[in-house]
């Protein structure tokens, strides 16, 4: 289940966030026949004339697709915040300010019966309900069926972005060496494959071990093949249990490294923001993309043309060329930010791109 991605050199147009066939994406050396294939490679120049899957966040600057390690030591409050998770994605409300991206959310609280769901849910949110979230108690495990339970799940749920596996340690393979840093390793990597698959994030709760240690996520119960193979970390910690007060820090391949402080609502036992260590990095303005936005609007929802005809289009002084790469790279920001989805394509008759207003 690698990742494919789009090639705008090929004959059929690409959008932003549509997939297109693979073009080679082995990540290792292959054997087939008894012989070993060539190894597959890309220039810098094909990097730019490709066109991959945008993978918008689902809460920005916090949680995007991939595979996600939630720490904590033992009743902590970790399942709480996680419902919390669940709910502000399901509903789209944002979450401490944070934008929310709204989608159907699975939660396996494996550890959990549903009456304790329930009532740890109304006390969070009184009846407030959402139609998009839903929950399992019982799963089966990797090596057995739990591949097939997701699948089918998201079969049925096609707008899926989230699913929380509560906890890692339910759905490993009993027995074997479970805690090799090649077995940890294999675990994520397995479900990093799924997750990428299907565009979604997999959000693992998993456990601290006791000892301490100067870096923080080596504190993950486990070896480092935990961390090595995941996109990135939360971790919850309580410098006394018995405080309400807690920071959550969060490290990982697509977004900045962050720490928050939380205080939890005695009441509600949901968990508040109370200041993040450090303001989130922002991409700044992309001119090209605001020109591109004055002109694709309500009163133009749709254009196709040449490169050289955008360039005249815009009125704007660069190369064809470096135009079509720079809207290759910024295709999913183009989309996200501005409800624009773009295309490229080549055919006989040369190279094409279009526009079109995604109508909300």
């Amino acid at each position: 289940m690698n990742e494919q991605k789009e090639m705008t050199a090929r004959n059929t147009s690409v959008g932003a966030d549509v997939r297109q066939s693979p073009n080679g994406t082995a990540n290792s050396i292959a054997e087939k026949d008894g012989k070993i294939n060539p190894l597959e490679t890309i220039s810098m120049s094909e990097l730019y004339d490709t066109v991959y899957q945008s993978k918008p966040p689902l809460i920005d600057g916090l949680l995007y697709p991939g595979v996600y390690l939630f720490v904590g030591a033992p009743k902590l409050g970790k399942s709480f915040l996680m419902a919390q998770l669940a709910y502000h994605i399901s509903t789209g409300t944002p979450l401490w300010n944070y934008p929310v991206r709204k989608s159907t959310v699975l939660y396996l609280a494996l550890e959990d019966d549903y009456r304790r769901l329930q009532e740890r849910l109304y006390r969070m949110f009184d009846t407030k309900s959402t139609e998009n979230l839903f929950f399992s108690v019982s799963a089966g495990n990797l090596s057995s069926g739990l591949d097939e339970q997701l699948q089918g799940f998201m079969k049925d749920h096609r707008d899926t972005r989230l699913i929380i596996i509560d906890t890692l340690q339910k759905v490993r393979e009993a027995g074997g060496d479970n805690y090799s840093y090649a077995n940890d390793y294999q675990i994520i990597a397995r479900l990093k494959e799924f997750a990428d698959t299907h565009n979604i994030c997999l959000l693992l709760v998993h456990h601290t071990r006791k000892q301490q240690s100067d870096d923080k996520f080596d504190m993950i119960s486990g070896t480092n093949g935990l961390l090595g193979a995941a996109d990135g970390a939360f971790l919850l910690q309580k410098e006394k249990r018995t405080s309400n007060a807690a920071t959550l820090e969060i490290s990982g391949r697509d977004q900045q490294d962050q720490k928050l402080y939380l205080s939890r609502n005695p009441e509600r036992l949901i968990w508040e923001l109370e200041k993040a260590e450090t303001e989130l990095w922002k991409e700044p303005p992309e001119p090209l993309l605001e020109e591109i936005a004055k002109h694709i609007n309500a009163d133009l929802v749709k254009w196709q043309g040449t490169p050289t005809e955008l360039v005249a289009l815009l009125a704007i002084d660069i190369q064809p060329n470096a135009l079509t790469k720079k809207l290759n790279v910024n295709a999913g920001r183009l989309l996200h930010e501005y409800s624009i989805r773009y295309e490229n394509s080549r055919s006989h008759d040369g190279r094409r791109v279009s526009f079109q207003l995604v109508q909300a």
